[in-house]
């Protein structure tokens, strides 16, 4: 239990005591913790039902530790700026770990008091080609889970078996929804556990489809990596030890698909929106926001600095990513009722500018080829298809590329890069050397994230040799100023 809080502290306005099991979480990291977590203890201050959250551990580090002798609370910083709110949430009632063992997580998963689950695994934890949304069958989580799927691993594996447990026990329906940065991320994530169900039993996928559901999300809240720092402010301002302090900006938007199984919390009582379609409010936030996050990530890194809210120092920076959103990444957009997208971008950009949200280039360049297909990529294919320029937009995705060359022995391991493609790019780079037309040749032909289509596109792959060229010199500073200053132009390119 945390100890007795200040006055300057908000905490839970309701019954802890009372409060009874009725969802799970996969991945209980920052950002769950400062986004959806939060919500749920809005809705229970609201209107208190049984909502409480068990949170399962799928990956490091082992937050159990951290949240169990604290009886799951945990302390949410809101910081802008000079700013600071400090709030004890109370949503989360027990975690369990099912890194090493996935027994306790199934038996959570499968209890007839468990109505959703939620999830933010990461987009590498779908097991699934970014490129097409597919199931990998030869990843090897997905090998040992078709093998052993009593014992899974994966998160896939561990939905399936759970959804064959409630099948062959109490039968209730159970709603399933991906929080992950993936487009259409309940259909991504229907289409993973159908498949493996698929080779399991007919008779599973027949119940899944009849008792499950699979709404898609967009979730919103810049929730950087805990710093020494945080836990620190909060001993010295408030007098208490946390070990599990998050950190988030005062923004939060949570868009989710009208599609349920059962019971489901009415968070759309404390902020939240219900739609019929996600797709539009996707794009916009990926593409712009997340656009922008992983443009400056890249390019942040290789101009020096350490922080996003470095990168919107640097005008060069800034007037880059800015003519990106504006002249290449919104047209791409559908309309949204209400949601001027020019608006929305200056708003991305002041976001982006918190000084107190100390989000690190490398912690954003994480699992760059899991985010840049729907970031980057699909708007270049749409502008493509329509003859229209994406130099701009080429940018970055040469920028990802260096980023991971220069992680290879040949080019001195600059950085290490956190990325499932980071061992195949650098083995690339070590065989192929400076020849950017050989490594770019050799990059765009990995069509689990580049289709076909893109790869082969002659005015991309021009687009892409010279950012490489360029993000592979001494300085790229003078190549992202000339990029800046061209014009626009439209393409006759048909890729």
């Amino acid at each position: 239990m945390l100890p007795e809080l200040p006055t300057t502290v908000a905490r839970p306005r309701y019954d802890r005591a009372a409060l009874k099991p009725g969802m799970a979480h996969l991945g209980v990291g920052a950002f769950h913790r400062s986004h959806q977590a939060e919500f749920t203890d809005d809705l229970l201050t609201a209107s208190f039902d049984r909502w409480g959250v068990v949170g399962i551990n799928v990956r490091p580090p082992a937050i159990e530790a951290a949240l169990g002798p604290q009886d799951g609370l945990y302390t949410r910083l809101m910081r802008e700026d000079d700013k600071v709110e400090a709030r004890v949430i109370g949503s989360i009632v027990s975690v369990v770990d099912s890194r090493a063992d996935s027994r306790a997580a199934l038996e959570v998963l499968a209890s007839p008091d468990i109505d959703v689950v939620t999830m933010t695994v990461t987009e590498k934890g779908y097991c699934h080609r970014p490129a097409t949304g597919e199931l990998i069958l030869d990843h090897p989580d997905i090998v040992h889970d078709l093998a052993k799927p009593e014992a899974p691993g994966s998160v896939p594996g561990i939905l399936v078996q759970a959804l064959e447990m409630r099948r062959r026990s109490h039968g209730r329906p159970l709603t399933l929804m991906s929080c992950d940065n993936i487009p259409a991320n309940g259909a991504i994530l229907n289409s993973v556990v159908g498949a493996l169900a698929e080779r399991r039993d007919p008779a599973l996928v027949r119940w899944i489809e009849a008792n499950a559901a699979f709404p898609s999300s967009m979730v919103d809240r810049i929730a950087p990596a805990v710093r020494q720092a945080d836990y620190d402010f909060v001993a010295e301002a408030f007098g208490y030890r946390d070990q599990a302090v998050v950190v988030g900006e005062p923004f939060r938007q949570w868009v989710i698909e009208n599609r349920v199984a059962g019971r489901f919390p009415a968070w759309d009582r404390v902020g939240a929106t219900l739609v019929d379609d996600v797709e539009a409010f996707e794009h916009l936030k990926m593409r712009v926001l997340n656009g922008a996050q992983t443009t400056l990530a890249y390019l942040g890194v290789f101009a020096g600095h350490e922080h996003t809210c470095d990168d919107m120092t640097d005008p060069l920076l800034v007037r880059f990513v800015r003519r990106m959103l504006f002249e290449e990444t919104l047209p791409t957009l559908a309309p949204i009722l209400g949601v001027d997208p020019a608006t929305y971008v200056e708003q991305s950009l002041a976001r982006l500018r918190n000084t107190a949200i100390r989000h690190r280039n490398h912690q954003i360049a994480t699992d760059g080829s899991q985010k840049i297909v729907q970031r980057l990529l699909n708007p270049i294919l749409e502008r493509l298809r329509r003859g229209q320029s994406v130099t701009l937009l080429s940018v970055p995705v040469a920028a990802w590329m260096a980023y991971l060359i220069r992680a290879s022995e040949r080019f001195g391991r600059a950085w290490t890069a956190d990325d499932p493609y980071a061992e195949r790019i650098a083995d690339i780079a070590d065989r192929t050397g400076n020849d950017a037309k050989a490594l770019a040749d050799a990059i765009l032909a990995i069509d689990t994230i580049f289709r076909p289509e893109l790869a082969q596109s002659p005015v991309f792959r021009e687009n892409i040799v010279c950012g490489l060229k360029a993000f592979l010199a001494s300085d790229p500073t003078e190549y992202l100023r000339s990029v800046c200053e061209m014009q626009t132009l439209q393409l006759n390119d048909t890729p």
